[in-house]
């Protein structure tokens, strides 16, 4: 062999990695030792980015193609070697294969219950679980803050890490929106999607990472606060409790099961319910004095009133002692008159009866 091909063979021409794993985030191409020669040839394929380091600096990062590595298409790896005319010779750089397919199924879970305050129960204690999915889409800080020089950077190696900082960033966030216990409980998608917008800046600047999708698969809360919400759920499917408690007080007595201190509750609610439907009836405008009341007869047509006969006038009669009385003089002196025929009356046997009229003639004249 001679010198030509002993330098030949120390030279790389052709740089590329087929990645064969499912896990794998970073991958340092390894030169044995040897030198890029002028005009190599670089592929990378779809779902990768190769990112230069020389002199410790971070140099060019490429995308998805073939590549022909000459001045032109490495200026910042031409800058830190100091090639002003372009390079003839060949160099050494470290070349790392970044993996930017999307990473799914991620798990995430809170070790420790989380303390948030919520307005309707206070301060409560709660635990979180789901699933996360994730892609690199800053090689060069991914590669200073997590995969370092490391050749091969695998998905369990940043796991554990990962999984602190979505839950610390997840507690922070679900502090920081205040979302009501009763919203995380039963809003799984709506939290999911507004956590991504919190967790995402905080991640991308840390890691270099994007966050596309974040998943609550479960959140649970202590026991209380489970019966709490339990019964504002029955409450608000039995809507009108007004009716709900007449009916369980109907359903009691037709069981025979409504002693006192077991009814007092519904009886005092469905009281308390009667007053508020009667003030709303008191507070509801009076009709007009045209109309009248629903329910209500109605009136009945006014009708002529008709002229009722005329009474026939009622005979005034006196016994000869009333009229006496009335004269103020004595029974005999009447029964004289009468038996004179100077005050007329009608004797009816052996008894006087004197008319009120005759009384007047007399009296006249």
């Amino acid at each position: 062999m001679n010198i030509l091909n002993i330098i030949k063979s120390q030279l790389i021409e052709v740089i590329e990695w087929t990645d064969d794993s499912r896990d794998t985030l970073s991958y340092r191409w390894p030169d044995e030792d040897k030198e890029i020669k002028n005009g190599a040839q670089l592929i990378v394929r779809e779902s990768q980015q190769v990112q230069f380091v020389a002199a410790g600096q971070y140099a060019d990062l490429f995308g998805p193609g073939k590549h022909t590595l000459s001045t032109e298409n490495i200026p910042v790896l031409s800058t830190i070697y100091g090639w002003k005319y372009g390079f003839q010779s060949p160099f050494k750089c470290d070349v790392y294969y970044i993996n930017t397919r999307l990473f799914t199924g991620n798990k995430w879970g809170t070790a420790n219950p989380v303390t948030v305050r919520d307005p309707d129960f206070g301060v409560v204690r709660i635990r979180a679980f789901g699933t996360y999915d994730f892609r690199i889409v800053q090689p060069a800080l991914f590669l200073k803050e997590v995969a370092g020089t490391d050749q091969n950077f695998r998905l369990d190696e940043f796991a554990d890490t990962m999984r602190s900082r979505i839950v610390s960033i997840f507690s922070e966030a679900l502090a920081k929106a205040k979302i009501p216990v009763l919203d995380v409980a039963t809003r799984y998608s709506d939290l999911g999607e507004a956590l991504v917008q919190i967790i995402n800046p905080a991640v991308v600047d840390k890691y270099g990472l994007e966050i596309t999708s974040f998943i609550l698969e479960n959140v649970s809360v202590p026991a209380e606060v489970e019966q709490a919400i339990d019964k504002r759920s029955s409450m608000t499917a039995i809507g009108n409790l007004n009716d709900y408690v007449k009916y369980q007080m109907g359903q009691a007595m037709a069981n025979g099961t409504g002693d006192g201190a077991a009814t007092l509750p519904a009886s005092m609610a469905m009281g308390f319910g009667m007053a508020q439907e009667m003030m709303k009836q008191m507070q509801q405008p009076a009709p007009a004095a045209s109309g009248f009341l629903p329910g209500a007869a109605a009136p009945t047509p006014t009708q002529t009133p008709t002229t009722a006969p005329a009474a026939a006038p009622v005979l005034q009669v006196y016994t000869p002692e009333q009229a006496a009385q009335l004269l103020g003089v004595e029974v005999a002196d009447v029964l004289a008159e009468l038996e004179a025929g100077n005050l007329k009356g009608r004797k009816i046997g052996s008894a006087w009866r004197i008319a009120q009229a005759a009384l007047d003639e007399f009296l006249a004249g």
